[in-house]
């Protein structure tokens, strides 16, 4: 193979790249922050006594859960304005569809992080005559997101690496900006090997948060038990 790698060219081409990058950051902060908070709602729906409230948010999470990530951006995109006549701008349709698939993942987590809470703790919140929504809140959701926290981590990093996929609804994310690129320039593995270098440099550090913190909750653990 007659091929010199040459990455001067991306040179004049950064303030492309950085700001595809802020597009990644921005899609990945904000579809976090649906998937946790949605996530836990949605949990709690799944766990209700009141079946025709459970069943349709069990068919939510095994839809997100159990279709590929590609269909679900793809589907919202382009379906939900023909369904609804609804019509956003991509970024906005983006952390839409990253959120919702996220939300689904961490509401499994967090159902398994309030399956593990004892149950003598639920006997003390009767006992004490706490209400439903004051066991759930004081109790139920500080020691499920504790448990769940690494899982949570996890989850957020699975989200930043898909939002990749937005690239092929043309949402000029890191990945669009390097396809561009590189459709450019006739530079493929340079500029590829620049955007994966940048997606690791943002999941690196926050899979090395996840590992201590699961370390940590180990530890817990083993003092409690």
């Amino acid at each position: 193979m007659n091929y010199s790698l040459n990455f001067d060219f991306l040179a004049e081409r950064w303030p492309d790249l950085l700001e595809g990058l802020w597009v990644t950051i921005e899609l990945t902060v904000a579809a976090n922050l649906i998937g946790i908070t949605l996530g836990f709602v949605i949990c709690l729906a799944a766990m209700s006594h009141w079946w025709w409230l459970r069943l349709p948010v069990r068919g939510f999470i095994e839809f997100f859960r159990c279709t590929p990530a590609l269909l679900q951006i793809i589907w919202i995109f382009y379906c939900v304005p023909i369904m609804f006549d609804v019509f956003i701008d991509p970024i906005p349709m983006g952390i839409l569809a990253l959120g919702l698939n996220l939300a689904a993942f961490n509401a499994e987590a967090y159902r398994a992080g309030a399956q593990a809470v004892p149950k003598e703790h639920f006997d003390a919140c009767v006992a004490l005559g706490l209400r439903r929504w004051q066991q759930i809140l004081f109790v139920v959701l500080p020691q499920a997101a504790r448990n769940a926290t690494p899982v949570l981590i996890t989850n957020g990093i699975g989200i930043l690496q898909q939002s990749a996929l937005v690239a092929i609804v043309s949402v000029a994310d890191l990945m669009y900006m390097g396809k561009s690129i590189a459709t450019e320039n006739y530079r493929v593995i340079e500029t590829y090997s620049v955007v994966a270098v940048l997606y690791l440099l943002l999941s690196l550090p926050i899979a090395k948060l996840a590992t201590a913190i699961e370390r940590r909750h180990d530890r817990a653990t083993e003092r409690t038990s």
